[in-house]
C-alpha cells in the first residue's frame, strides 16, 4: 500500500484520518523593516503554517491551559474547622424540635459548609503531542487570514513607545497584536510595554491560547519559527604499523529539528580517502545515509548512496 492509495477495510481509524487529511500548504509572509520597507518574500514552514486547524484540539488544550491559569485558593470551614459549637444546644428529648448535637451543623446558620471549595490544583495533564499540534493548528490559522508579520529585526535603540507605535502603524497592524521576541530584545519589549493591544511574548513561551486571543503574530528574523539543522563532524585517522597516515575518514552527522522540537531528518554523511605511500588520494569514498523520522519518532524512509572515486582511472560509481 502506497502513500497515495490506500485500504480502508484493513487500515486502522488513524491510518484513514492522516490518509484523508488535507496535505499542508506552502505560504508566505512579506519581510519588513520597522520602517515598513519591503524587504521580499519569505516561505513559512507548511507543517507549521500550512496544516489544517485540528479545532476540538485547540480547545482541549486552551481549556487546559486557563485552568491551570486558577489560583484555587478558594476555601470553606467544615463543621470542624468552626468555632464553638462545644456545648448540645438543647436536650434530645421533650422540646418537640429536631435533634441536634451541634450548632455549627451545616443546617445552623453560622456553621459549617458542607462539601464546600478546598484549595486545589485544576492543572490538567495534556500530551505533549497536543499542545505542538495546538500551537500549530493555531498558527496555521492565523497564516491563513494572512495576520502573520514577518520583520528583520527591532532596531530600537532605546526603549521608545513613540517609535513602537510608528513601527506598528507603518506595518499596518491593527487591533490586538502578539509581538515574539528574542531574549536580546530587552529594548524592544520595554517599547512596547505601554501599549494596551501589544502583548510581547518570548519565542519560547509561544503557546495557543496567545496567538488565537491576538489578530496578528509578529515575528522577527530570530523568531521566526522553521526547520533547523545541527551538524557534528568527526574526523579519524588510520596508521600502518610505520605510522604512515593510510586512511582519513570524516563522518557528519546532520540532524534536522522542526520548530516544535521533533526531529524529522537524520543525514549522516562518511567520507573515506584511500592514501597511498607517497600521501597522495589513491580513492574517495562517499557514502551518505539519509534517515526520514516520522511524527511518532519511528524511521519512515531510508536512502543510501555510495560514490566511489579512483584517481588513476577516474572511475566513478554510484548506487
Amino acid at each position: 500500500m502506497s502513500a497515495d492509495t490506500i485500504d480502508f477495510e484493513t487500515a486502522t481509524p488513524a491510518e484513514i484520518r492522516r490518509f484523508l487529511r488535507p496535505a499542508p500548504q506552502q505560504r508566505t509572509v512579506t519581510r519588513r523593516s520597522t520602517d515598513g520597507d519591503d524587504l521580499g518574500q519569505v516561505d513559512l514552514d507548511p507543517d507549521i503554517f500550512g496544516i489544517e486547524p485540528n479545532q476540538a484540539v485547540l480547545h482541549q488544550v486552551v481549556t487546559a491551559q486557563l485552568a491551570a491559569a486558577r489560583a484555587g485558593t478558594q476555601s470553606t470551614k467544615t463543621r470542624s474547622e468552626v468555632r464553638g459549637g462545644g456545648v448540645k444546644p438543647f436536650r434530645q428529648k421533650g422540646t418537640g424540635r429536631a435533634r441536634a448535637g451541634s450548632s455549627r451543623s451545616p443546617v445552623w446558620i453560622g456553621g459549617g459548609v458542607a462539601l464546600g471549595p478546598k484549595p486545589r490544583s485544576y492543572a490538567q495533564k495534556t500530551p505533549k503531542k497536543m499542545k505542538t499540534l495546538a500551537l500549530r493548528s493555531a498558527l496555521s490559522d492565523r497564516a491563513t487570514l494572512g495576520h502573520i508579520a514577518l520583520v528583520d529585526e527591532w532596531s530600537f535603540e532605546v526603549p521608545s513607545t513613540k517609535a513602537a507605535i510608528a513601527s506598528l502603524k507603518a506595518l499596518g497592524l491593527e487591533g490586538r497584536v502578539l509581538v515574539v521576541l528574542s531574549e536580546d530584545d530587552f529594548v524592544a519589549d520595554r517599547s512596547f510595554a505601554n501599549l494596551p493591544d501589544v502583548q510581547t511574548l518570548l519565542a519560547g513561551e509561544l503557546n495557543a491560547y496567545d496567538i488565537l486571543v491576538n489578530d496578528w503574530v509578529v515575528f522577527t528574523d530570530e523568531t521566526l519559527p522553521q526547520a533547523k539543522v545541527i551538524s557534528s563532524v568527526e574526523v579519524d585517522v588510520v596508521e600502518d604499523d610505520d605510522g604512515n597516515v593510510v586512511e582519513v575518514i570524516a563522518t557528519e552527522v546532520d540532524v534536522v529539528v522542526d520548530a516544535t522540537g521533533h526531529v524529522t531528518d537524520v543525514v549522516e554523511t562518511r567520507v573515506e580517502e584511500v592514501l597511498d605511500a607517497d600521501g597522495e588520494i589513491e580513492a574517495l569514498i562517499e557514502t551518505e545515509v539519509d534517515l526520514e523520522i516520522g511524527r511518532d519518532g519511528s524511521v519512515t524512509d531510508v536512502t543510501e548512496t555510495e560514490v566511489v572515486e579512483v584517481a588513476d582511472d577516474d572511475e566513478e560509481e554510484q548506487s
